[in-house]
This record gives C-alpha cells, sequence and structure tokens, in this order.
C-alpha cells in the first residue's frame, strides 16, 4: 500500500481505520496498475492520470467514490448530484463491504471510463473514453 495512504488510514479512528484498510487492499489487488496517492486530502487510484476510485471520510462513515460510477448501473452506488459522472456508498463498519460487489465495481471502473484527465482542457464537458 502507498505509504501516504497507509497514513491517512492510520488517521482515523479504529472503525474506520478497519474500512480503509479493507478498501485500499481491495483496490490495490485489483487495480494493480493504478496509480495511487493522496489527491486532494483523500485516497485515489489512478489509470492513466484519470482518477477512477478513492474514498473519504464522512460524517456518516467512509464514502467510497467511483468517478465514473453512474455509468455502471450498480444498484448499491448512488449518483453524484452534479453534472459528473460519479456515484458512491458508504460504510458505516467494516462488515458492510461486500468483496464481491467491490470487485465487479473495479471491473467496471476499468472498463467505463469518462474523461476527467482532460475535464478542464474540454472546458467541463465529459468524453467517454472506454
Amino acid at each position: 500500500m502507498n505509504s501516504d495512504i497507509q497514513t491517512y488510514n492510520d488517521s482515523q479512528a479504529a472503525d474506520d481505520k478497519a474500512i480503509c484498510d479493507r478498501l485500499a487492499k481491495i483496490i490495490d489487488n485489483n487495480l494493480p496498475e493504478a496509480e495511487s496517492k493522496i489527491w486532494h486530502r483523500h485516497p485515489v487510484w489512478f489509470l492513466d492520470g484519470n482518477p477512477i476510485v478513492g474514498y473519504s471520510k464522512l460524517k456518516a462513515g467512509i464514502r467510497l467514490m467511483f468517478w465514473s460510477g453512474a455509468s455502471f448501473d450498480e444498484e448499491k452506488l448512488r449518483p453524484g448530484t452534479g453534472k459528473f459522472k460519479d456515484a458512491s456508498i458508504v460504510f458505516e463498519n467494516v462488515n458492510q463491504i461486500k468483496s464481491d460487489d467491490l470487485t465487479r465495481w473495479l471491473e467496471k471502473s476499468r472498463d467505463i471510463q469518462w474523461d476527467y484527465k482532460n475535464i478542464v482542457k474540454r472546458r467541463g464537458r465529459l468524453e467517454r473514453l472506454v
């Protein structure tokens, strides 16, 4: 695991740290080619410079977000409220993480991507990559 991400995880309360550690392990195992780093103060994984998946601490728990998740057609992922294609799920405890679901979503995150890397260059317009 990326040492900065481990530091982020270690800074969380015990229950949230368990969620973060589990998420990071599953993400790293399923997206070994991804670059991971702290981006805007949260752990994020990138494929070819495009943000794919990340998580952050909310009052309600740990939010796992897929930048292109609204296009995954997954009932458990809730679309964001803006013009982007993100979708997320919030975990309150580590037992809520279902490896099969997360693995499927990570496969889709590789296959279904919107080009966030070039969103500024395209003046806020998203284009489908894959």
